[in-house]
This record gives structure tokens, C-alpha cells and sequence, in this order.
């Protein structure tokens, strides 16, 4: 007999090589001991899954650790996740801007690119792009196209998660249904010569509010982030796994009606980003003179103390802030975060206004309203920390090993 039934095993079953490498990644367990002690294994057991993780590359022995016993003898030594065995890619799309990086498996930017990419091009112009700019990027960060394990996207719509495919998106036209994936990997392989890595595309938003969570705020099991851009999108975290709703859809509050009168992309009348996303705000500028044509116009406008700018962005703020005391009713979160273009110290001012006002106290009494900690960074944080989860989940370490012949 090899041990005891793994304690943390799936269904019942003994711990796998996957199940050690989660407990390692994760702090759990970091040494042999520690995981014989977490899993039920025998020492014989754990150090055969162990031997896998070590061939494969993605273990190594770190410093030894504190002496356990009374008595004394050899420190333990600590097992590590390596995490220069691989690097990730991620792209995060706007509708007239993107940006790209390559991430180290423990989320460090290791080369960033941010230029003009226009979602209404379509997905074969803007996909084949980011193909290209990946290939420019792996060699600005001097690693070959064969160390990326997977790539991460972020768009600005709705994601049916089991697809990849964007799902009725209003502002990204000619994307509905495409095969987002299949497009990227090819233009990976097409620019690099390297085989195709599997690709992970989320909203926008869920994805900014996973990177947030995971880096300024991995205690809050209750997460919700507001992205106030060119459109308005919420992404929620609970438990430390992005909600998403059945289909993709959880979080778009941008096409709630707030009884007004505009008319939204989305061919509706009356939705919250038609009348308090930064392109609505641009368009009230417009109107009086102002030259603003998007939410980065007004985020411009606002870091260079324009009055009517900020006192629009006030406004703007309180009727999302009608919104989210519902949405604060609701879930009941730790953190509300507001970010995107409209993030600063006017929205904000609005945002609290009616929401401490229209909010019952009970639901805001431990709640912490704050902006972005990641700012333009916070998708590629996110679409980064997507591809590693999946990539390392125990049940695909498994099928990895396997692929691998360890």
C-alpha cells in the first residue's frame, strides 16, 4: 500500500500531483512533510507526484526552513512554485485602444505595449494585430514564443466563458458569436512560428476586478468593481472566482434604465451609460464647445482641473450611485471600487453621494469604497492570473504531465 486516501483529493480519490502543486502554489503546504500531513500521503507517494512536478519544471527546492522538532536535526527544505519555467500573455481591448504584456506565472509585467486597436475593424484585423505585438513583445522581454503557456484577453462585452465568444456585444459590432480563440491562436503561431497556446477571453471588466481582488485585496470575499469608460460594466469576485451568471452576462449595469430619455448603443432608451459613461459625459461636452469625442477625452479634461468637466463627472457619479446602492443591497460587498476614465475625485464625490443616501446602512456599514489600485493595468493583471488558475488547476496539471510524458 502506497498511504492513507488523499484528504485533499477530488472525489474521494488520493491526492494527485496537481493537488500538491495547488497546496504549494497557494502557501499551504511547502514542504514534504506539510503535504503528507495535508494530503494523507505516504512519504513514498509524495515524493513520486513530487518527482513529476520537479521534471516537468514547475517545482523547485527553495531555503531550508525551520527545525519542527524539540530534538533537533536537518531544517526542512521548503518546495517552491517555479515560476520562471513559463511566461503568459494577456491583451486588454478597449474600442479604440489596447494593451498588451507579456506576465511572468506570478503576474509581473515583464514588456508592455499599449497603442490604437479599433474593435469596429473587426475581430481578424484586431486579433491578427495582437498577434504581432505579441510576437514583438516575447523578444522585448527576451523569451522565445515556445516558453508562452496561454494567452489572456479582456474585451469590453459580454463572454459566454464555455465559448469565448462575445454574446450580443453593443459595443463591439461584427464580434457577436466569432470564434475569438481560434482566431488569436492562429495569429500567435502565425507571427511566431510557435505551436498554438490555448486562449482565455473575458469581459473587461471581470477581469479587471480578478486582478484588483487578487493584488490589493485577496482578502475580500466579496469584490465588486465598476468600470466607467467609453460604457459602464461591473465585475464581481466572491470567494476569489469571478461571478459571471449563466452566460456571461452578470455585472452589465450599463444597460439598466434610469428613466431617462438617451438613446444607447445597445438601441435602447434610457440605459445608465447613456447618460453617465464617459462617452455620455463627452457628448454633454461636446455640446457646449468642449472638444471631447471619448472617455479618455474627459479623463484628460478632468486631470487638467476643467470645472464643467468635473462638475458633469459629479453628475454622472450620483446617477451611477442610484445604481449601485441596489447593486450594493444585493451582494453586499467588502470593496466597491470604481474605475475606468471617470475615476477620480468628482465621480467618486458623486458615486458616495447617492450611494450612502439610497443604500440601506446595514448594507455599507464595513464597506469600503476605493478607486483602482492597478489603474490601465488592472485587465492585463487579471487576463494574466485567468491563464495561470486554468493552466494550473489540478485536475489540467494532471492532463499536462501526461502531454508532457512525466
Amino acid at each position: 500500500m502506497t498511504g492513507r486516501p488523499g484528504r485533499t483529493g477530488r472525489s474521494g480519490g488520493q491526492a494527485g500531483a496537481g493537488d500538491l502543486l495547488a497546496l504549494v502554489r497557494t502557501g499551504r503546504a511547502t514542504t514534504r512533510g506539510a503535504l503528507q500531513q495535508a494530503t494523507g500521503l505516504s512519504r513514498a507517494t509524495v515524493g513520486q507526484r513530487l518527482d513529476r512536478l520537479f521534471r516537468a519544471g514547475w517545482l523547485r527546492e527553495g531555503a531550508g526552513g525551520p527545525v519542527d522538532s524539540p530534538l533537533g536535526g536537518r531544517p526542512s527544505i521548503t518546495l517552491e512554485f517555479d515560476d520562471a519555467h513559463a511566461v503568459v500573455l494577456a491583451a486588454d481591448l478597449d474600442t479604440r485602444h489596447a494593451r498588451a504584456a507579456v506576465l511572468s506565472l506570478t503576474g509581473e509585467l515583464l514588456a508592455e505595449h499599449s497603442g490604437t486597436l479599433v474593435v469596429e475593424d473587426g475581430p481578424d484585423a484586431v486579433l491578427g494585430e495582437l498577434g504581432r505585438w505579441f510576437a514583438e513583445l516575447l523578444e522585448k522581454a527576451g523569451h522565445t514564443a515556445d516558453e508562452a503557456c496561454g494567452i489572456g484577453l479582456a474585451v469590453p462585452g459580454p463572454v459566454d466563458s464555455e465559448t469565448g465568444r462575445v454574446v450580443q456585444p453593443p459595443m463591439m459590432p461584427g464580434w457577436d458569436g466569432y470564434d475569438i480563440r481560434g482566431r488569436l491562436a492562429r495569429a500567435f503561431t502565425e507571427h511566431t512560428g510557435a505551436p498554438p497556446v490555448p486562449v482565455l477571453v473575458d469581459n473587461d471588466a471581470n477581469l479587471m476586478a480578478y486582478g484588483e481582488q487578487r493584488t490589493a485585496h485577496p482578502d475580500c470575499s466579496a469584490f465588486v468593481l465598476v468600470k466607467v469608460s467609453t460604457g459602464i460594466g461591473a465585475g464581481v469576485v466572491v470567494d476569489g472566482a469571478i461571478y459571471r451568471g449563466v452566460d456571461g452576462g452578470a455585472g452589465d449595469i450599463g444597460h439598466i434604465r434610469v428613466g431617462a430619455e438617451a438613446l444607447c448603443r445597445c438601441g435602447s432608451q434610457g440605459c445608465l451609460a447613456a447618460v453617465a459613461s464617459g462617452g455620455a459625459v463627452a457628448r454633454k461636452l461636446a455640446g457646449t464647445g468642449v472638444p471631447a469625442a471619448s472617455g479618455s477625452d474627459v479623463r484628460d479634461l478632468l486631470a487638467a482641473g476643467h470645472p464643467g468637466a468635473a462638475a458633469l463627472a459629479r453628475e454622472a457619479g450620483r446617477q451611477v450611485g442610484d445604481v449601485l446602492a441596489t447593486v450594493v443591497t444585493l451582494l453586499n460587498p467588502g470593496v466597491l471600487m470604481i474605475a475606468g476614465d471617470l475615476a477620480g475625485t468628482s465621480f467618486l464625490t458623486g458615486v458616495r453621494e447617492l450611494l450612502y443616501q439610497r443604500a440601506l446602512p446595514r448594507s455599507t456599514a464595513r464597506l469600503e469604497v476605493v478607486t483602482s489600485r492597478l489603474g490601465e493595468r488592472a485587465g492585463l493583471v487579471g487576463a494574466g492570473a485567468l491563464v495561470v488558475e486554468h493552466l494550473y488547476a489540478p485536475e489540467r496539471v494532471e492532463e499536462r504531465l501526461r502531454a508532457l510524458g512525466v
